[in-house]
């Protein structure tokens, strides 16, 4: 395991390195303390297999350097590591392409199990970024409605089922093609009944809804079966 650690303090990177380490004990753990040594060394370097960034960096803003490394290395994993946790911030940095979002006040335990999701494909999201921005009562049909079990209760077909949790893995629309052996158009075709069963108007919002849906009907994230042996395929979808 080859990663890029971006952060201006080094206690920080410190304690990623040693993060990484207990993860894996012959990790290779790269540094960078700004924008510029970042891109240099992701250039030098291109069998990285995770880069995490902070948001404020000395020389450029992070969003910026974010949206650069997904235009210019769109299949590197990327995981922002910042004090800014608000849910903005998160669904920004999702929108932008990250693959994680872990606050630097998360205790170390859940740093190392989130970078763990991300490293075998999956999605980390702060839970308190699911949370609405403001406390309200529910909906009279949401507070009586019975406990049902996700995802089987938003009515999904089983490639829609199957599309979603490679949305969750942060895959687009034509690896997803590539990955199903399915056509564009009906990749996005499934994608847009997705968004419409989830009430929500993108992509980003379609997996954090997945992810609060699957915490509060399960108490646990939902990530489907992706693996050649749990898909559910279907012919008449192809």
């Amino acid at each position: 395991m080859k990663v890029l650690v971006v952060d201006d303090h080094a206690l920080i990177r410190e304690a990623l390195h040693s993060v990484f380490l207990e993860l894996q004990s012959d990790a290779t753990v790269l540094e960078a303390s700004d924008c510029d040594s970042t891109l240099r060394t992701i250039e030098q370097n291109t069998d990285l297999d995770l880069v995490v960034i902070d948001l404020n960096l000395p020389d450029r803003d992070g969003f910026s350097l974010l949206a650069e490394l997904r235009q210019h290395h769109p299949l590197l994993p990327i995981v922002v590591l910042s004090a800014l946790d608000d849910r903005d911030s998160v669904i920004k940095a999702l929108d932008l392409g990250a693959l994680g979002f872990i606050p630097k006040n998360g205790r170390r335990e859940i740093m190392s199990n989130a970078l763990q999701i991300v490293l075998a494909g999956g999605m980390y999201i702060p839970p308190e970024a699911l949370a609405p921005k403001a406390p309200a009562p529910l909906p009279p049909a949401r507070a009586t409605r019975q406990p049902a079990t996700f995802p089987d209760d938003l009515h999904l077909s089983d490639r829609q089922v199957e599309i979603l949790s490679l949305m969750m893995h942060g895959k687009s629309n034509k690896e997803i093609c590539r990955a199903l052996g399915l056509a564009e158009p009906t990749v996005k075709y499934h994608v847009t009944g997705i968004l419409k069963a989830l009430k929500v108007t993108n992509r980003t919002k379609a997996v954090m809804a997945a992810v609060e849906l699957g915490r509060e009907r399960t108490g646990r994230p939902w990530i489907a079966d992706t693996s050649p042996t749990g898909r559910r395929r279907r012919a008449t979808d192809r």
